[in-house]
């Protein structure tokens, strides 16, 4: 017989989550070397943090070393 194997959410969860941890190492490393403010990069890394998927989105529109704002 053969078998199909099929991804469930279950399973795609730790790939997930690795890639969001990927994703924020990538953005904090773009906020550091970026030509803001000290303050103005604190509060980005601590977004990126504290509320980690919607501090990537608003990062990546808006946030210093953006690679969309480019």
């Amino acid at each position: 017989t053969t078998e199909i194997y099929t991804l469930s959410l279950h399973d795609a969860l730790p790939i997930l989550g690795l890639l969001q941890l990927a994703v924020a190492i990538y953005a904090i490393v773009m906020i550091l070397q970026s030509s803001a403010e000290t303050g103005a990069k604190v509060l980005w890394v601590l977004l990126v943090l504290i509320v980690p998927l919607i501090g990537l989105i608003i990062w990546a529109l808006m946030g210093p070393g953006s690679p969309l704002k480019r």
